[in-house]
């Protein structure tokens, strides 16, 4: 379909990545008319330049990896080398089948209307597609994020990088910089050290996974020095300059360090210039639309979804948002989404996930003494032995009172983080969670131990 009855959409959403596409979904199965438009593919970051096909090649490093260690478990192979066509192909496949079904199930819907197109809004109501405008009883902003630089940080997509061109490299570089010690820096220094490059991380705060728990980052710079990825923490970059092999980058105090390319990774920024946000009144700090609980702009029936949105930039985020707001457009009165409930992962080697709160934002809230942590060593669980992971689980609680915080490092404990975040989420209290069996062995069952000891009855305690 083209146009509404009487040519007025319920809800007009302008962005259709993961925030966007999951509005349109949920409001289409209240029948509410939706048209949903944006300048690339279906799918956003997330699905072409971001979540998926960085896991796919964390996932072809990991099979890597496997392949270089198998001896210590008794298969004899031989790591012949990174076929990067090979690992491209595998990841653009992934994405392909993805956007294949997301395109099918959106375009085939009788309720949403696709247009391809950059969007502007030009009124409360209405957005302006290549001089056609589409008016919306709301409209929901959903324009996601791109990779920032910083000042004077010429990208040039060939020896200077954002993630985007890494994701399409057709090589794998020597050596590289990582500019960035974040999720995003983390998991492509992990690739390319799986890969056979030599990697340097560079941060300009004290330690790496800066907005994870201080024990998580310990442990993923023992991990990562093991590795030996190198990483140099509280240097903030100063310049990087061409020489006639890559690049030279100089930081904090003046020490220079060279590599082939440089990957800046320091961010996301939201994608709001030059939209007409400001010219509606929209208030907006730092780029980022400013909401309430409620997802609400204050100007119309405009909402914001997703990365443009102060807080976490993380795509089920956008997702849960974009949900949130169809059923809020919709007369349902959806329950407010709690932000430090939301779980975070991180597909580094090891992987580290979290839900909650940290140890020193617990203090912070509860006061010092209200606060007890339990660290339960990974060590004691016959699965990660199988594995040969390190790592722990470590519990944020409220004394008498519920867990407000997990954080896990280790292989795979990024599935782990389901259970995780239903605990932090119903605010259970250890002698509850304690009370559940976890099958054996798991790793899963790490969490249960950890519980177990935090309720008061330690089995294979290693703290």
């Amino acid at each position: 379909m083209s146009q509404p009855n009487g040519g007025t959409f319920d809800i007009v959403i302008l962005g259709a990545g993961s925030g966007g596409y999951a509005a349109a979904l949920r409001a289409a199965q209240f029948d509410l008319s939706v048209a949903l438009i944006d300048k690339a593919e279906l799918g956003g970051t997330c699905l072409h330049r971001g979540c998926i096909p960085t896991k796919a090649l964390l996932h072809a490093a990991e099979i890597a990896d496997q392949t270089r260690e198998s001896e210590q478990f008794g298969v004899k192979a031989d790591l012949v080398g990174i076929d990067m066509a090979g690992v491209n192909a595998y990841k653009d496949g992934v994405v392909s089948r993805l956007f294949k079904g997301l395109t099918g199930m959106l375009t085939h819907n009788k309720n949403i209307t696709v247009v391809q197109g950059a969007g502007k809004l030009v009124s409360k109501d209405t957005v302006e597609v290549d001089g056609k405008r589409y008016t919306g009883r709301n409209i929901i902003l959903a324009t996601g994020s791109y990779s920032r630089s910083l000042p004077g940080l010429e990208v040039d997509g060939k020896r200077v990088l954002t993630s985007e061109h890494a994701l399409k490299m057709d090589r794998v570089p020597a050596s590289a910089i990582v500019l960035g010690g974040g999720v995003i820096g983390v998991e492509f220094a992990s690739v390319w050290k799986s890969f056979g490059a030599d990697v340097t991380i560079v941060e300009a705060l004290p330690r790496l996974v800066a907005a994870e728990d201080a024990d998580i980052s310990k442990q993923v710079e023992r991990a990562f020095r093991k590795r030996k990825i190198n990483f140099k923490v509280g240097k903030p970059f100063e310049k990087v300059e061409h020489t006639d092999n890559g690049v030279r980058v100089t930081i904090a105090g003046g020490e220079t360090i060279e590599a082939e390319v440089l990957l800046v990774a320091v961010g996301r920024g939201p994608t709001t210039a030059n939209l007409g946000y400001e010219q509606q009144g929209i208030t907006l700090d730092r780029g980022f639309v400013i909401v309430d609980e409620r997802l609400r702009t204050g100007v119309g029936n405009i909402y914001a979804v997703g990365d443009i949105v102060p807080g976490l930039q993380l795509a089920h985020r956008g997702f849960q948002q974009g949900i949130f707001v169809a059923e809020e457009i919709a007369g349902k009165k959806p329950a407010v989404i709690d932000e430090a409930g939301i779980p975070r992962v991180t597909y580094s080697d090891p992987e580290v996930a979290s839900v909650g709160i940290t140890e020193a934002k617990a203090k912070e809230q509860y006061g010092d003494d209200k606060v007890s942590t339990y660290n339960y060593n990974l060590a004691g669980n016959g699965k990660s032995q199988i594995l040969k992971t390190a790592g722990f689980i470590k519990l944020v609680r409220v004394n008498d009172g519920p867990v407000v915080g997990v954080h896990m490092v280790g292989a795979r404990v990024g599935e782990l983080v389901g259970e995780a975040q239903l605990i932090t989420n119903w605010e259970a209290f250890p002698e509850e969670v304690a009370q559940l069996v976890h099958a054996h062995p798991t790793q899963n069952e790490a969490l249960g131990e950890a519980f177990l000891a935090l309720a008061g009855k330690p089995l294979h305690a290693h703290s």
